[in-house]
């Protein structure tokens, strides 16, 4: 009689996990290769609007969906701010997960340099005045956003003893900044990298 009832609890239990399972697929639905590829936590949306278009001339003008401007620029806002933080605090593990190679390497010697010299970067961010995207470019499969930022920022510079050897810790300073975005559209990785700064 045990058995019998140990026999008839293990199909109760199948056809419940059979259940549940069917009920999941209905409510999450089936990934097929249609689907878009997941867009990185920095630029939600956004860029899937102004991936289409072929020129420079395009965003100057208009045509892209001001909604889609926002959401990307929201993104960049949010690696904006992480990007300097974490290159104040010579964060490197961050700073790969957001920077093209070559501009990681930049950004790592000087870190680097920076520790040898026993050098201590205080950086604290106010918050962003502006952010706006000044050009789009499309080369083959690559495509690049550059947008400049406008941001208020106290920083200085101590050494070993602590003393200040550069910058004002009392002081806001307005910094004015063109950074570059790229990415390989054909590619399963969904994040936009920086791989470009300059002052404006």
């Amino acid at each position: 009689m045990s058995s019998q009832f140990g026999f008839i609890d293990i199909i109760l239990l199948a056809m419940f996990a059979g259940f549940i399972i069917l009920r999941l697929r209905n409510i999450l639905g089936r990934k097929t290769g249609h689907q878009g590829r997941p867009v990185n936590r920095y630029f939600p949306r956004g860029m899937e609007v102004m991936k289409d278009i072929e020129n420079n001339e395009a965003i100057r003008s208009g045509n892209i969906d001001e909604e889609a401007k926002k959401q990307f620029l929201k993104g960049a806002n949010i690696a904006y701010e992480q990007i300097i933080t974490s290159f104040s605090k010579g964060d490197k593990g961050s700073l790969k997960s957001l920077l093209g190679k070559e501009l990681f390497n930049n950004f790592s010697e000087v870190i680097d340099d920076r520790q040898k010299k026993q050098l201590k970067y205080e950086t604290t961010f106010i918050g962003i005045k502006s952010s706006k995207i000044l050009e789009f470019k499309k080369i083959e499969n690559i495509y690049k956003v550059s947008v400049n930022f406008v941001s208020e920022i106290i920083t200085c510079v101590k050494d070993k003893n602590n003393k200040i050897i550069e910058g004002n810790p009392d002081k806001i300073k307005v910094a004015n900044d063109v950074w570059k975005f790229s990415k390989n559209m054909w590619s399963q990785d969904p994040t936009w990298y920086l791989v470009e700064t300059s002052n404006k």
